[in-house]
């Protein structure tokens, strides 16, 4: 026979079930959330900042039209001129080097690299990047050697 103090005391109250009716023992048809209103209704909106005559957060913000700056890669040209500079004559332009001249960050998936023609080129490089076409010829012309899995016009 069970006797009551050797019952197992059960510490706490279970938290009350609110908004499931009147047998949830907080009332009915309020069910704790006051009477009237925007909270009592329903839940408020994440960018909803209360007011009419201020503009929202996403009416303030500038509107950048196409989808070039929500783009994976960042985007890095690499001209005939910058590599006159900077690279030394018979050596490999790649993205190692690049990196070694602080031209672009250590994540080298993250970067899009292209060499384009601006400006001349007197050395002759050997390039393991992708090449236009206008730089493709003037880095011929300089005696220069494109690696050929590179090349994209």
């Amino acid at each position: 026979m069970i006797s009551l103090h050797k019952l197992v005391a059960i510490k706490g109250k279970a938290a009350k079930r609110r908004g499931r009716g009147y047998g949830s023992g907080k009332g009915g048809h309020t069910v704790g959330r006051g009477t009237k209103g925007q909270l009592s209704r329903g839940k408020v909106g994440l960018l909803f900042e209360g007011t009419k005559s201020k503009k929202s957060l996403i009416k303030r913000l500038p509107l950048w039209r196409g989808k070039s700056h929500r783009s994976r890669f960042r985007k890095v040209t690499v001209t005939l001129e910058w590599l006159e500079k900077n690279a030394d004559p018979k050596q490999v332009v790649d993205f190692r080097f690049l990196r070694q001249k602080g031209k672009i960050g250590r994540a080298l998936s993250k970067y899009k690299v292209k060499v384009v023609k601006k400006g001349s080129l007197k050395k002759s490089l050997r390039i393991a990047l992708p090449v236009s076409r206008g730089a493709a010829e003037a880095i011929k012309k300089a005696k220069g050697k494109i690696i050929a899995d590179s090349i994209k016009a």
